[in-house]
């Protein structure tokens, strides 16, 4: 990632380091904790083939050190020219440390300069979000075997008009919620709660699937299952609306993105 990028994402984790106690750091210090999802917009043209190159380049160097490293293209999202990338840290000091040895990395410094050379930007604009993993979020793996075609991730972000209806949210997920999406067909492989972004308070959570066909079909299965059904019943009328609006996206990781 260009060196504006991790400069921005270490000031703006500098902000957060007192938000873990001690025990809850030490408890986070084998998983993935924090992630940061970068939006990069850009025009049709030279652009789009500039962000792939260096990321495709790069890819092997971020995954040695994070935790999780993802790249994707827009298959429906709010701007068509889009890539999005999904990287993974135990906290905020292990993305601090992560930037400055990739800083540091000669490849990485060349392949930068080539990547802001040119007569045009290598795109237009870009935007950060900063995440927390839930309690009941897996931990992100890079398979051992790449499936056959690159998969369809779908990106959904929940809305709640208060923090306390976002526990709300929390309690139905971690309770009936996940057992139902597993056996509808839908696995999510991250659950996080926004620390910095837009339109707080949300959870967001990314689902991977082999097709658009095997989503939708995944989807019709949980709208009809009888259980679901009650759950969400129960849940209004215990906190109403806990998410008042939700954000839908569709992303296809690049063939090179090391989150399949």
């Amino acid at each position: 990632m260009h060196r504006r990028s991790f400069v921005q994402a270490v000031a703006g984790a500098s902000m957060l380091a007192g938000a873990e106690s001690p025990a809850e750091a030490q408890a986070a210090a084998g998983s993935t904790r924090l992630y940061r999802i970068d939006y990069f917009y850009y025009r049709q043209g030279e652009q789009g083939n500039r962000l792939n190159q260096f990321f495709s380049s790069q890819a092997p160097l971020f995954l040695k050190h994070m935790r999780a490293f993802g790249v994707f293209t827009a298959v429906m999202a709010p701007r068509a020219q889009t890539m999005m990338v999904l990287s993974g840290f135990a906290g905020t000091e292990e993305m601090g440390a992560a930037a400055a040895q990739i800083e540091a990395d000669a490849g990485y410094q060349k392949a930068h300069a080539e990547f802001e050379s040119g007569a045009e930007p290598p795109f237009d604009s870009a935007q950060r979000v900063l995440l927390q993993a839930t309690a009941f979020s897996p931990e992100i793996v890079t398979p051992a075997e790449m499936p056959k075609a690159p998969r369809y991730f779908e990106l959904r972000v929940y809305h709640s008009p208060t923090l306390r209806q976002l526990g709300m949210v929390h309690e139905r997920f971690a309770g009936q919620e996940i057992r139902i999406f597993h056996r509808s067909g839908i696995h999510p492989i991250l659950y996080a709660d926004t620390i910095i972004g837009p339109d707080l308070p949300n959870l967001t959570y990314l689902i991977p699937f082999a097709s658009l066909g095997e989503r939708e079909r995944a989807w019709d299965a949980f709208g009809a299952d009888p259980e679901w059904v009650k759950v969400r019943a129960e849940s209004v009328a215990r906190g109403g609306q806990i998410v008042n609006y939700n954000n839908i996206s569709l992303w296809r990781a690049t063939a090179y993105s090391p989150v399949q």
